[in-house]
């Protein structure tokens, strides 16, 4: 097999917050938490089910704004506020006309060290509610 080319790692390009858009994906964004609400859980962890679900949404946020993250299982652990991450691969959910963040299984959270900015809570991107307009084409 000499002479096959591994793919190249391409370098993560960095999304701010204020940039995020209705249907959009695969952004890379540092975030700090701001706070943690879980929201749903079920099945207990000595339950009869193997898989217990929580579901938890949080705000994160950095210099630009900030935003819903819904967190899922492993990732609610992580997601303790004043705590810094780098969300990789998330995506744009819309959850009754605005945005939610989200990493799905293609995605990661990972907690890194504590970021020196401070989060814009002026400008709640998930408090923008979007309309669902359909485009006909003549």
């Amino acid at each position: 097999m000499a002479g096959v080319a591994k793919p190249m790692m391409r370098k993560p390009v960095f999304t701010k917050v204020e940039q995020l858009r209705p249907g959009t994906a695969g952004h890379t964004l540092i975030v700090k938490v701001v706070s943690s609400k879980l929201i749903m859980q079920k099945g207990r962890p000595d339950g009869p089910q193997i898989r217990q679900m929580r579901i938890a949404e949080c705000l994160v946020g950095d210099e630009t704004g900030i935003i819903i993250f819904t967190a899922r299982n492993q990732q609610v652990d992580l997601m303790k506020p004043n705590t810094t991450v780098t969300l990789r691969n998330a995506k744009i959910d819309m959850f009754k006309g605005s945005m939610r963040l989200a990493v799905d299984k293609w995605g990661r959270v990972e907690i890194m060290d504590p970021a020196n900015f401070t989060v814009r809570e002026d400008n709640n991107l998930s408090l923008v509610e979007y309309e669902l307009v359909n485009v006909v084409e003549e």
